[in-house]
């Protein structure tokens, strides 16, 4: 028998703390909640709790999605952590959340792809599930807490980012779930955004952080303007290419959720209508390598929802830059 992984369920949080886009208004004297609903989006975002972290908003996620799949987290083989702010810069914060969680019997990693992270475990997990039979049940998280970095005096990041997680239960069967998968980089670009202090190349030191400050998300050199709109469509028909699908066999279409304009272009350039993506960007911000795996589960746990046998196409790009495309059959 062929092994697939298919997904089995999914969960998501966000945290309680709600901030608006008018406080940006009255923080930078500017109309800030007009022009990022105009141009990006958001209407409001998710803030962290002071006590809260990035392990937490992974594990209140997991606990879902293990309730949804009837399953315990003794059941878990395995637990990929998708994030580039992690608890600790180590160890992984996978294993915290293993702990928490009480997965004993899990193996635990953390992947770093910034916020093309969590397609980027999901293609990862599903070809190790293919592989090695002793990955039944496999937890992939995307989990993000932003606001920990951001500074509040930044219009271009603390406008932007926000916090949360979302989860996937893969299991392992005959049922044809993952269909395909293709990563890509353009590495040149990864001096252009991040966060620069507190690793190997700029070191947490007193004089560091004296000139640089604390650890922080920022935009240092621009991106090209149309880089997501450029690449997505390329790297979807690819992926396709690989699963022997055409674009109108796609049901939906999930994309990174830094802004809905850049969705819009890309929808109209692969000649796909509107309809056949979904959105969270407007109620919880830009939550990085959560925000692939929280669009799915707002999609499969509203109205509109998700019917077996319909092929979704997971696109992601992030800092680095990063980009990671998969397709799955929703069984």
């Amino acid at each position: 028998m062929t092994r697939c992984a298919y997904i089995l369920a999914t969960g998501s949080y966000a945290p309680a703390q709600v901030v608006p886009n008018a406080v940006f208004d009255a923080r930078f004297g500017e109309p800030i909640d007009e022009w990022l609903q105009a141009n990006v989006g958001i209407r409001e975002r998710h803030y962290l709790a002071a006590g809260e972290t990035t392990s937490d908003m992974a594990v209140a996620a997991a606990r879902q999605a293990l309730e949804r799949a009837g399953l315990d987290a003794a059941d878990l083989d395995l637990i990929i952590v998708a994030t580039d702010t992690p608890d600790y810069l180590s160890p992984a914060t996978a294993s915290v959340v293993q702990a928490k969680l009480g997965a004993r019997r899990a193996g635990t990693f953390d992947l770093n792809a910034a916020c093309a992270g969590w397609v980027t475990a999901l293609n990862q997990a599903a070809l190790m599930m293919a592989a090695d039979a002793d990955y039944r049940h496999v937890l992939v998280v995307g989990s993000y807490g932003m606001s920990r970095f951001l500074d509040p005096q930044d219009k271009y990041t603390a406008t932007l980012f926000a916090d949360g997680a979302g989860a996937v239960i893969l299991a392992a069967g005959d049922r044809p779930g993952f269909l395909a998968g293709k990563l890509q980089a353009v590495g040149e670009f990864h001096d252009a955004m991040g966060i620069y202090t507190g690793g190997a190349f700029r070191p947490c030191t007193p004089e560091t952080l004296a000139v640089f400050g604390p650890p922080k998300v920022q935009f240092v050199r621009k991106f090209p303007r149309e880089f997501n709109a450029a690449y997505w469509p390329a790297l979807i028909e690819a992926t396709l290419s690989k699963a022997k699908l055409a674009l109108d066999d796609v049901d939906w279409f999930l994309f990174t959720q830094i802004n809905l304009r850049t969705i819009e272009v890309v929808m109209e350039r692969l000649g796909q209508p509107i309809t056949k993506t979904h959105w969270v960007m407007d109620k919880w911000g830009y939550t990085g390598s959560a925000c692939l795996p929280m669009a799915l589960d707002d999609l499969a746990m509203t109205r509109r929802g998700l019917e077996p046998g319909q092929i979704i196409v997971f696109c992601a790009s992030g800092g680095g830059i990063a980009l990671a495309a998969s397709a799955w059959r929703w069984v």
